[in-house]
């Protein structure tokens, strides 16, 4: 009995060191830029050179896929819609599904061929017909990438094929900024899901293999975007859900394709076992005594716009601080609704959230003669106070 409980015991500590181990150890990533993201909250989770301005091949496609989705979202042009092929849609070469110049292809299929297979020519002829040239369109997705906040990113064509001078770049952190806004749109990830696939077109078979092998094989794994050149290396952005987390991961400049799988599912691995999402703020959970000094009501009272949630390491819970920080120079008169402040979150010193306090009521400006006697009896307060002290 003793025998059986003492190495019950020793097993038991030993699970403990080794998960305590794995989970307080640093990451590696054995390739030249990655990161990975929290998709909800946006946190970065780990990053390695997630700055650095590298090619990124056909991880460029994703900006091409965001740009045709906002179109349809808008109503400007439908899946069923039928798109002319141009001769320029035709020349592209590397993956491709051999569109033919003067024939027209639904808008659908041409977005399953760039998801699924990487297609070259049907990303050109999507560019084309939502720019009305293609020149027009790689201009909207600079300007789509600059209002994202992606800092260290210029595109030269709709493909990520490599360029002369190296003016095609954009960096791990601003992939991940992009994805995370493609995945807004369902649409995206079930293709992106489709393992094969026939497309009919209008005079051949177009047989469509995803080019992100991971789909089959990583639990959980519904996207994103593969890429490679000689010059890029592989790369690839990915997405992943379990229960209530959906990750992020991107891993630029592998040296092949099975170290860029490797490192994702390590990456994705390291994500899902060793953090945990947390609500630490209930949407109208109540902050109370928030000072209206000019107010006919001198205290109201806030509520969080939102539910809030945050990922941390697993047994760091205890660790977590809130900051209440006001709006500067809040005074009345104010509305019902009106952002008052912020509630943070703060772990180590970094803040890993917050969410908007909204007034919880109107409040009127008090009257000349009210602010006044208050002020009066703020001075006689303070007067009798030193004289306490």
């Amino acid at each position: 009995m003793n025998k059986y409980f003492y190495t019950g015991i020793i097993l038991l500590l030993t699970f403990i060191f080794i998960s305590t181990s794995l989970y307080a150890a640093d990451f590696e990533a054995g390739v030249e830029s990655a990161i990975l993201v929290d998709y909800e909250t946006g946190q970065v989770l780990f990053e390695k050179n997630a700055n650095e301005v590298l090619p990124p091949a056909s991880i460029t496609k994703i900006m091409t896929l965001l740009l045709a989705m906002e179109e349809i979202e808008k109503g400007t042009i439908n899946l069923d819609d039928k798109i002319s092929i141009s001769k320029h849609a035709q020349s592209m070469g590397g993956s491709q599904i051999f569109l033919a110049a003067d024939t027209r292809v639904e808008v659908e299929d041409l977005l399953e061929a760039v998801t699924v297979a990487s297609a070259n020519d049907a990303s050109v002829a999507i560019a084309e017909a939502i720019g009305g040239t293609y020149s027009n369109f790689v201009g909207q997705m600079n300007e789509k990438a600059a209002e994202l906040g992606m800092e260290n990113t210029n595109f030269v064509n709709s493909t990520g094929l490599p360029t002369e001078h190296g003016e095609h770049y954009s960096t791990a952190r601003d992939i991940s900024i992009m994805a995370r806004e493609l995945i807004k749109h369902p649409q995206v990830l079930k293709w992106a899901s489709i393992w094969h696939d026939i497309l009919q077109l209008p005079n051949r078979k177009a047989d469509l293999t995803n080019t992100n092998k991971l789909i089959n094989k990583y639990p959980g794994m519904d996207g994103l975007k593969t890429g490679h050149t000689q010059e890029a290396g592989f790369c690839l952005a990915a997405t992943a859900k379990r229960e209530n987390m959906r990750l992020i991961s991107v891993v630029l400049k592998a040296e092949t394709e099975q170290e860029r799988e490797e490192v994702t599912s390590r990456l994705l691995d390291y994500g899902f076992n060793a953090f945990i999402k947390e609500k630490v703020v209930e949407q109208g959970s109540k902050v109370q005594n928030i000072n209206i000094a000019d107010g006919k009501k001198t205290t109201t009272t806030a509520e969080a716009a939102r539910d809030l949630y945050v990922v941390i390491k697993r047994g760091s819970k205890n660790t977590l601080e809130r900051e209440i920080k006001l709006r500067d120079g809040l005074s009345a008169p104010i509305k019902k609704g009106e952002v008052l402040g912020q509630e943070a979150i703060i772990q180590d010193g970094k803040v890993l959230a917050a969410v908007d306090l909204l007034a919880t009521e109107d409040i009127a400006k008090a009257n000349i003669f009210v602010r006044l006697w208050r002020g009066f009896l703020n001075w006689i307060g303070s007067l009798i106070g030193k004289f306490i002290n």
